[in-house]
């Protein structure tokens, strides 16, 4: 894993970053993490089908056919 120093914090935001821990019952670092992982990371994860269809909505959008075929495949001639 990675780390880093986070140099020259003042005292009062080293003080409120403890309190804040002390609340949510976490270590100091622990809580940097946690505020770091909430800062950087995306709350929801966009999924490709659906950045898609928000991309073509506004042209009124697409219809595929999604019906599958049920019948059995051939197994390969692995000779």
């Amino acid at each position: 894993m990675a780390a880093i120093v986070i140099r020259n914090i003042s005292p009062e935001t080293h003080q409120a970053l403890q309190a804040r821990a002390a609340r949510h019952g976490r270590s100091t670092e622990a809580e940097a993490r946690m505020i770091l992982d909430n800062a950087v990371r995306p709350r929801e994860r966009i999924k490709l089908g659906t950045a898609l269809a928000a991309l073509v909505r506004p042209f009124g959008g697409l219809d595929l056919d999604t019906s599958r075929d049920a019948t059995p495949a051939e197994p390969a001639d692995l000779e």
